[in-house]
């Protein structure tokens, strides 16, 4: 084995454990049809009071029937997989920094540990996925049309979910759609390398996704996992096919006023195989001040978090990203009452 730089090895407590892989049992798995094809309320309710379960027992969950055409998926994918078969430099050209969001990266840091992957950012306001329209680079070598396919599929099943949660929480179907109004989501395809120290690295590092919910698209090879709540202990979510994986962010949290909390999860390495993932990132937009919904809070179940600025955080948390920090990067629970 060839010398491996050692920011990318996790500390002790927080590695793999070798060759133990609890497959979870009980994942919610969740059939969407009926929000798409019936216009009874009453499925409404019951398909809402499922997603409403996944969100408070496990923090996430799977969607299966949820119609996006496996078409659009099969394109993004195939996308991905021609960008990352480029060499270094090539893909070094369309690089992300501090500056420009968007573009190439692979040193990202989780907790402050490096992480085994490989990254390209595409950011998604409706109806076009944005940057320097004068970017020819960028425009030839990932395939615009693919990505914007996608981001548009990716954006109905967004808002159904979004919908299907403001149900289960007792409020208006609408009632969150307006934060989403100028959003700050993004597509993320991820590359994750063979490692030849799968038990010492991480692909991704424990950590909660901050925005609202979070749409993955993970490729056969599998290698999430999950932090299940009732034991803490790391639970492998298999791939499912053509089923996407849902998690509850940290601002569903807040808004809930922690009736739903977000998940920490992981994502573990494989020293054969490459693997490819596509999250897509859902979050409200900039000027979005976060705290819980005033319809969730009284006398009984007061206010537990102090309303902050998204776009403060997402910037404090993205800066962080690029560098080692001697101090935990913001959470929030730094805001909480």
């Amino acid at each position: 084995m060839g010398e491996v730089d050692p920011a990318f090895i996790q500390a002790l407590e927080h590695r793999p454990k070798p060759g133990q892989t609890i497959k979870a049992k009980g994942i919610p798995l969740i059939d969407l049809s009926p929000a798409l094809e019936s216009n009874s309320r009453a499925a409404l309710e019951i398909l809402a009071a499922e997603i409403g379960d996944a969100c408070e027992n496990w923090g996430f969950f799977q969607v299966i029937n949820h119609g996006v055409p496996l078409e659009a998926r099969q394109k993004i994918d195939l996308v991905s997989r021609e960008f990352f078969a480029l060499p270094k430099a090539e893909k070094r050209k369309v690089s992300r920094d501090e500056v420009n969001p968007t573009g190439y990266y692979d040193t990202e840091h989780t907790k402050n540990v490096r992480d085994w992957k490989e990254v390209f950012d595409v950011t998604v306001q409706v109806p076009t996925v944005i940057h320097d329209p004068d970017d020819k680079e960028m425009k030839e070598m990932i395939n615009q049309e693919a990505c914007e396919e996608y981001a548009a599929e990716m954006q109905k099943l967004a808002f159904n979910l979004l919908e299907l949660i403001a149900l289960s929480l007792g409020l208006k179907k609408d009632r969150l759609n307006g934060f989403f109004k100028d959003q700050t989501t993004f597509i993320r395809l991820n590359y994750y390398p063979p490692c030849p120290i799968p038990d010492l690295a991480l692909g991704v590092g424990r950590h909660k996704d901050a925005g609202a919910l979070t749409i993955l698209a993970q490729d056969e090879v599998g290698g999430i996992q999950v932090k299940r709540k009732t034991d803490g202990e790391w639970i492998l979510v298999k791939p499912t096919p053509d089923a996407y994986i849902i998690n509850v962010g940290d601002i569903i949290q807040v808004w809930s006023n922690e009736k739903y909390q977000s998940v920490e999860h992981r994502v573990k390495v494989n020293s054969e195989k490459e693997r490819f993932s596509i999250p897509f990132f859902f979050n409200p937009a900039f000027y979005t001040m976060v705290e819980p919904l005033e319809e969730l809070v009284n006398e009984q179940n007061p206010s537990k978090y102090k309303a902050y600025s998204w776009g403060k955080f997402l910037s404090t948390r993205k800066l962080s990203n690029y560098k080692k920090l001697d101090v935990e990067n913001i959470q929030i629970h730094h805001f909480k009452n």
